[in-house]
């Protein structure tokens, strides 16, 4: 596996994503996110884009991510992030903020390093930031409040549960992003 980084929202990086293997596969084609990949070859099989916060200069937002359904499962998501996340607050932001809406993203951006804000959106979203620790309250906290905002799926409560008795999730080694196309 590579992990690719495409561009900054800047460069107007674009990326066409089969709308039958990837969710929100629409939202990758827009220019104005930055966005960088996971890729086997020449098969793209992850991908994360964001975009700066229209209200704080030093705040950088993940907007989306999305991986191929044949490879969920296999953390993929949060060494992409973690690794986008990094190459971001090299580039002089301070903070990175996502918001998820169901308990396996939310656990998938704990291993990422994301905390809890305790903030939510208007949408069944929490809001998670990179500036916020994630110990084991919060985590639980943040957890129950995914639970409880979103309609979840059986699987969703299961999985959510059995997070709710545990403590935050170790964080997955972050590779190194190579430039590309």
């Amino acid at each position: 596996m590579e992990f690719v980084f495409l561009g900054w929202p800047s460069d107007g990086p674009r990326l066409e994503l089969d709308h039958r293997r990837f969710a929100y596969a629409g939202k990758f084609v827009m220019r104005s996110t930055g966005k960088a990949i996971v890729r086997t070859g020449d098969q793209t099989i992850a991908a994360v884009s964001f975009s700066p916060d229209r209200t704080r200069d030093d705040r950088m937002w993940i907007r989306y991510v999305t991986v191929e359904e044949t490879h969920r499962g296999r953390r993929i998501a949060p060494r992409l992030v973690g690794a986008t996340v990094d190459r971001i607050l090299a580039h002089d932001f301070a903070v990175v903020t996502i918001a998820v809406n169901n308990p396996f993203s939310y656990v998938a951006m704990s291993r990422a390093g994301f905390g809890f804000t305790g903030e939510t959106t208007g949408i069944a979203e929490v809001v998670c930031s990179t500036d916020v620790e994630q110990e084991p309250v919060r985590f639980r906290a943040g957890m129950g409040v995914v639970i409880a905002r979103a309609p979840a799926s059986p699987a969703e409560r299961r999985y959510a549960a059995t997070w709710m008795r545990r403590d935050p999730p170790s964080p997955c080694p972050r590779p190194e992003l190579v430039d590309g196309q």
